[in-house]
């Protein structure tokens, strides 16, 4: 299986395994996504990857050579 290369917004990079919980993979790469309910019910630790939103706590690392993220901003919700 090969490894999936993850731009982080602070401007490094990591490698995991596809299929990798988000959170997980995060904390690997020394990368804090808030989290609120741990259900994907709260919105709280909404990321952005290749330009999509999703739920990091209830989304893995898609299969993907490369992947960006940046962490979600709501105009809506200050």
């Amino acid at each position: 299986m090969k490894n999936v290369k993850i731009n982080w917004p602070n401007k490094k990079s990591s490698y995991c395994a596809p299929g990798v919980e988000w959170l997980k993979a995060a904390y690997c790469a020394d990368v804090e996504i808030p989290t609120g309910c741990l259900g994907g019910s709260c919105g709280a630790c909404e990321i952005e990857v290749n330009g999509e939103v999703i739920r990091a706590c209830i989304a893995t690392v898609p299969d993907k050579k490369e992947i960006d993220v940046d962490f979600f901003s709501d105009p809506y919700w200050q």
